[in-house]
């Protein structure tokens, strides 16, 4: 994709909304669709990579209520023509195709690459990527089991998404979640996942979220991994201009 002078890529993560309550993540939501609002005159494409919200299960006839401030958001803005694009993180990793089919917004469940202005992207959430973290990955597979699945949508929705919420805001074996302080690049398994990827091919930048950290890391010279934050604590997300890619902050 050839970026238009003047118009921008951008990229954000990690907003749980619904945690720990929809009313106490309400103002959240609603900075959030704000900054929809902001972007959509320069946008040429948004990325959302993943936990847009805290728990999202769609059962055959039903999906989580609420956020209808931030989904008809997307829905207008996917309709005047700009691509959106999300990407699944370990708190909504239950969605199927409500996007696809009620937003036309493709969901992708694994890394992807993409090529903007002649820069090379690999965008994901980031979970369960590189070394160690075997528990959550464990518990991934379970989760996403599609026996798994269909046995969890014999539980009533009244029943399963309350359930489901209070383990994904109280449980963080379930979410995979990690302390929001840097580890170094020695034990941050998405920077090693990074420098293993570029063993194999050169990506100019790596755009992953769950962490919850706003990270700028250099990786050899030639190739950049950001994080993209969160819209909890630090409110950020980043932006390819054209030419480079930067993390930038709310502005309240």
């Amino acid at each position: 994709m050839t970026i238009p002078e003047g118009k921008k890529v951008y990229f954000s993560s990690d907003n749980h909304l619904g945690a720990p309550t929809q009313e106490e993540s309400r103002p959240r939501e609603i900075r959030f669709v704000k900054w929809l609002d902001e972007i959509k005159e320069d946008a040429a494409a948004i990325f959302l990579l993943g936990d847009l919200f805290d728990f999202w299960f769609e059962y055959k006839h039903a999906v989580p209520k609420g956020f209808v401030r931030v989904l008809g958001k997307l829905a207008e803005i996917k309709d005047s023509g700009i691509p959106i694009y999300f990407f699944v993180g370990n708190h909504d990793l239950w969605m199927e195709s409500y996007f696809q089919d009620e937003l036309s917004i493709p969901v992708f469940r694994k890394p992807k690459e993409f090529e903007f202005n002649n820069k090379t992207f690999l965008v994901g959430h980031g979970d369960g990527l590189g070394p160690g973290d075997h528990g959550y990955k464990r518990m991934k597979k379970v989760f996403t089991n599609p026996f798994s699945k269909w046995l969890y949508r014999w539980l009533h929705p009244d029943l399963g998404i309350p359930l489901a919420q209070y383990f994904s805001v109280k449980n963080k074996a379930i979410s995979g979640d990690q302390e929001q302080k840097f580890l170094g690049e020695e034990k941050e398994w998405l920077i090693q996942y990074c420098r293993r990827k570029l063993e194999e091919k050169h990506y100019d930048y790596f755009l992953f979220g769950h962490r919850h950290l706003p990270l700028e890391i250099d990786l050899n010279g030639k190739s950049t991994y950001i994080n993209t934050g969160d819209w909890i604590d630090f409110y950020t997300y980043a932006v390819f201009d054209g030419e480079k890619t930067v993390l930038k902050k709310l502005e309240f």
